[in-house]
């Protein structure tokens, strides 16, 4: 996707149009479908596309989005602070997924 986007949630809508539909979050060391409520560790992601974001306003603002493929083949997006304002959990759940599986972008 090399389109840019301004903004997290332009691109957000333009994975959702194209299947990634399923929204995630992470709990107690799992990523959660947020309709399903099914669970994914590390291992069950298959691809990652991400994306990262500095506040227009605020440098310091710092995003990240990743666009997600899971091996059962539920495709959606996760979206991560990152820099001062880290959630140290989920940054450590998303270095558990093996480096091969990350697209370069």
């Amino acid at each position: 996707m090399k389109e840019f986007a301004k903004h997290e949630k332009d691109l957000i809508r333009k994975y959702d149009d194209q299947g990634y539909t399923s929204d995630y979050r992470h709990d107690s060391g799992k990523l959660l479908d947020t309709k399903s409520d099914k669970a994914y560790t590390p291992k069950d992601i298959k691809s990652i596309k991400q994306h990262r974001y500095e506040g227009m306003s605020n440098p310091s603002d710092l995003s990240i989005l990743y666009a997600l493929e899971m091996e059962d083949g539920t495709k959606g997006t996760f979206l991560m602070a990152y820099g001062p304002s880290v959630d140290i959990d989920t940054a450590e759940f998303f270095k558990a997924i093996p480096k091969e599986k990350f697209e370069i972008q």
